[in-house]
């Protein structure tokens, strides 16, 4: 019989550096049912028969409610307003069809792979300034200077937001992505800070919208507000308040955890360390082995709209759903010795970028800022090892990635 408390312990800080021997333990059920109702899916078979399944909906945050302010106008009439529109145009991350495939398409129409290949070049020179600043080192801390400010750069190149400006994102990106964490969403505390900080963001992008329409740039800002499409017409404004929020905050996020995660396993792996250092064209197949070995995001949450009966197990109308893509990756029934790190690895169908409809928008992006940044990593620093392992992380159970990944060096080639 399975345990009803081990996502509990997943959910537990204290099992962030290695949540692995959980994932095997709940993998026993391919849904296991938990104390409070959640059903965690965890077998690569059943994760690929749900993430198919238009009865699982990703339409599960709670409705947005400003708290009281005191302000007899601001709580009746302005703050029920904005709550209703906030809580109708939702990111599309947390839309379903047709909603969902509509802002999607706008999204593709912009973030093309034409535009994506094109900014090869630039992130490679990202990669050597960041690298260059640190040639007289003995030690750093590859998250702050290095993993974090690479993608965040490239982002907000790529969507328009003027460089100046990076440094207000990284605290709203980081309470942000508190929204991807179930025990996060059921706090009041940080339900209103999610509020606050989202009023916050907004404000700044209904500016910076207006900007782009009077004085239109080569971004992807200035096309999802200034473009129309011929099947579906005009993004509107909540919507695109609501991607232009997503599409920074996930540039944030996720590749700083692809990029420090691959650094650290590649260090606890030396010998791969050496292979990419030796040959960078190993760095494709790597990269696809990081994300299904050490997967920057490990699960997302659904909401279940009719009962789905999987692999034995019925989930319920209404049941909360956590789709566990990591513990998928190290099915045993899927991948040969799944625990071993193996660039070499065929037939490598991973769940490091979700799947189906919800597949991540930015994974090219992704995959072409780790390549360059490992490759980087391997061939210019000298003599890394790791000052402590494992290192610190960071509190989320979904975007799981080291807090800092302190290295000492011999010096940067």
């Amino acid at each position: 019989m399975s345990d009803p408390t081990l996502f509990a312990a997943v959910k537990d800080p204290a099992h962030r550096p290695d949540p692995y021997p959980l994932y095997a333990r709940l993998r026993e059920n391919p849904v296991a049912v938990q104390d409070d109702g959640t059903c965690v899916v965890t077998t690569h078979a059943a994760l690929r028969a749900l993430v198919f399944d238009p009865r699982l909906s990703s339409e599960d945050l709670p409705d947005t409610a400003h708290p009281h302010t005191g302000n007899p106008f601001k709580d009746w009439i302005i703050n029920p307003i904005r709550d209703r529109i906030r809580s109708r145009h939702r990111p599309f991350i947390f839309r379903d069809p047709p909603d969902h495939d509509v802002l999607r398409r706008h999204v593709m129409r912009e973030f093309t792979a034409a535009r994506v290949s094109a900014m090869h070049a630039r992130v490679d020179a990202l990669v050597a300034d960041l690298l260059d600043r640190k040639r007289e080192a003995r030690q750093i801390d590859l998250v702050d200077d290095f993993s974090y400010p690479l993608p965040v750069t490239v982002i907000c190149e790529m969507l328009g937001v003027p460089p100046e400006d990076e440094a207000r994102f990284h605290g709203w990106a980081t309470q942000l992505a508190t929204a991807l964490e179930p025990d996060a969403r059921e706090d009041e505390e940080n339900r209103d800070r999610n509020i606050a900080t989202f009023d916050e963001i907004a404000a700044y992008m209904q500016d910076l919208i207006k900007e782009k329409r009077r004085h239109p740039r080569d971004d992807i800002l200035t096309g999802l507000a200034t473009r129309k499409d011929p099947q579906v017409g005009r993004m509107g404004d909540y919507d695109l308040i609501a991607t232009a929020i997503l599409l920074l905050i996930a540039g944030h996020e996720t590749t700083v955890n692809l990029i420090t995660n691959g650094m650290l396993t590649l260090l606890r792996f030396p010998e791969h360390l050496e292979r990419l250092r030796a040959d960078p064209d190993l760095a494709p197949r790597l990269i696809e082995e990081l994300l299904r070995y050490e997967p920057p995001v490990h699960f997302r949450t659904r909401k279940a709209l009719a009962a789905i009966r999987v692999d034995g197990t019925t989930i319920p109308e209404g049941a909360p759903v956590v789709l566990l893509f990591a513990a998928g990756n190290r099915d045993p029934a899927r991948f040969r010795d799944p625990d071993r790190f193996d660039p070499d690895r065929e037939d490598n169908q991973h769940f490091g970028f979700g799947g189906s409809l919800h597949f991540c928008v930015g994974a090219p992006l992704a995959r072409l800022e780790a390549e360059a940044a490992l490759v980087a990593l391997a061939r210019r620093l000298k003599a890394p090892r790791l000052i402590e392992d494992p290192p610190p992380y960071r509190p989320g159970a979904s975007l799981r990635g080291p807090q800092h990944l302190r290295l000492a060096i011999e010096g940067v080639a």
